[in-house]
Parts: C-alpha cells; structure tokens; sequence
C-alpha cells in the first residue's frame, strides 16, 4: 500500500502524506456485521474527565471482526477489502458456502475472489487460520491467540507480524512485532501472512484539523505549564522542566510499569527490545 505525496494548493498538504487506498475495493461496510460505538470523550461514567486530549472527531460504526476463526472446515471467499476507522489495518468481507457473512484482519496480499479456510489440516497459505501446531517453522504470523478460544490478541495492527521460531513441549515459541520472544500453547490459532497497511506509519497528518477528526484534542506541554499544573512546569524563561515526568509525576523515558512478578513472565523467554 503507497503513500501519496500532495502538491502544497493549501498549507494542509504542503507536508501531507496520504494513503492511496489502492488495496481498498468499497467504501460500503456490510450492514448486518455494524454495530454502535459510543464516545466517551474521555470521560467516565460519573462525568469526570480520566484521559485528557480526547474527544469529538467524526462519528463512526463498529465493524464486528471474527477473531476466533471458529467457522471450520469450510471455505470461504473474500469479497471486498475495507477500510476500517476503528484500525489501522484494513479488513476483509468473507462470504462462506453456507451464505454467512465475515469479517477478518485483511493480510497483505489477500485479493477479492481468493479462498480462505480455518482449522485443522488446512494450507498454510496467507489468510488461513491455523493451529500453532501445525504451522510449519518459520512462517509469519498475524492474528495470534493468547488462549486457546480466546480470540486473536497478538500482531493485529497494520503491518505487524510474528515468527514462529519452533516448539517446546506443549508450546510453541513465538516472536512477537515488539521483537518479544514469548511461549505460546500449540491449541492456539494464528493467521498466515502479514497484516494489511504496511505503510501506515508513513502517513503524516498534515494540519491539526485532521487530528480533531479523528477524535484527538491539542495537548499542551508539560513544560508550557504553570508548577501547579505540571511537574515539568514554571522556570524563568524557556526552562527545560527537570527530569520527564508525566502529569501525576510519574517518570518517562525509562521507567519500567510492568509488575516484576507477573504471572505470565514464565512465558517470555527473551525480553522486547529496548529503545535507543
């Protein structure tokens, strides 16, 4: 998927770079698989605002997404790949020999009219969901569960994807997109491929307007505030603000927020990798 590169007409598109949705073939969503979505605005359920820069931004439907692949030992036919405003990954509309309607995490490379299948003893061919157990060492992964039934939680986002690295016992071992490297049970269910969208992260915005559609309020600085608003506020001039903290002055950069004793630690074997 390309980005698009605008010819300056307005300060908006002078550094704008947009996707060119190629791979997208409707702009119509499957009206039985629509669901509400109601905005928060940042606020909870007594009125109070719990995270900031949040709100307004244009209003939206959930799409329903089959994470469990559970419909096995039938085929199924892609029928449009779609735009989701709820992802950064596209999805794809799945239509089964018994007429139900699906959608999915669209892979790169999965085009309208492929056939794709989950289950035991299916191909390992990009778009199929298969168990860990049967999936041949070295394939890219995306849509991995973390429990069995469970659903798809791992490698979701556009352009993500795992490697499965081999098998111990009842686990197969997994690297995740954070470069994690992580045990996961053989009974659990991963898609073949790489999720849609790689060039998400190319995209520039453009103007502070399409923020706002998208939901995002202006966030202020910590050390453009005042000291009673902020840690890092107050100094004469343009102080840098001391150590970086957050709001409520907890330390950034650094500070670990992982509990040491989870109990899911015996599951990684080898940490994500730390940032420079």
């Amino acid at each position: 998927m390309p980005v698009k590169k605008h010819s300056p007409v307005t300060p908006g598109l002078r550094t704008r770079m947009s996707n060119t949705f190629t791979e997208v073939t409707t702009d119509k969503p499957e009206k039985s698989l629509l669901a509400p979505l109601k905005k928060s605005g940042g606020r909870s359920r007594t009125g109070k605002m719990t995270m900031r820069n949040r709100g307004g931004g244009h209003k939206r439907r959930y799409r329903v997404i089959d994470f469990r692949r559970d419909k096995e030992g039938m085929a199924a036919t892609v029928k449009t790949i779609e735009y989701d405003p709820n992802r950064t990954a596209f999805i794809a509309l799945l239509e089964y020999t018994d007429g139900e309607k699906r959608y999915i995490i669209a892979p790169d490379g999965l085009k309208v009219g492929d056939e794709v299948q989950s289950g035991k003893g299916v191909a390992p061919v990009t778009g199929n969901a298969m168990y860990l157990s049967e999936i041949p060492l070295g394939a890219t992964l995306h849509a991995i569960e973390m429990r069995p039934g469970k659903g798809a939680s791992l490698a979701r986002s556009a352009g993500t994807y795992g490697v499965l690295m081999g098998r111990e016992g009842k686990y197969a071992i997994v690297k995740l997109p954070s470069g994690e490297v992580r045990r996961v049970l053989q009974t659990c269910k991963a898609t073949i491929g790489t999720t849609s969208n790689a060039d998400h992260g190319l995209v520039v915005l453009g103007k502070a307007g399409r923020k706002r559609w998208l939901g995002r309020r202006p966030r202020v600085r910590g050390v453009a505030m005042n000291p009673v608003d902020h840690p890092m506020g107050g100094g004469e001039g343009r102080a840098s603000g001391g150590h970086p903290r957050s709001r409520n002055g907890q330390a950034a950069k650094g500070l670990k927020t992982r509990k040491p004793k989870k109990f899911s630690d015996k599951m990684i074997i080898s940490r994500k990798k730390k940032r420079k």
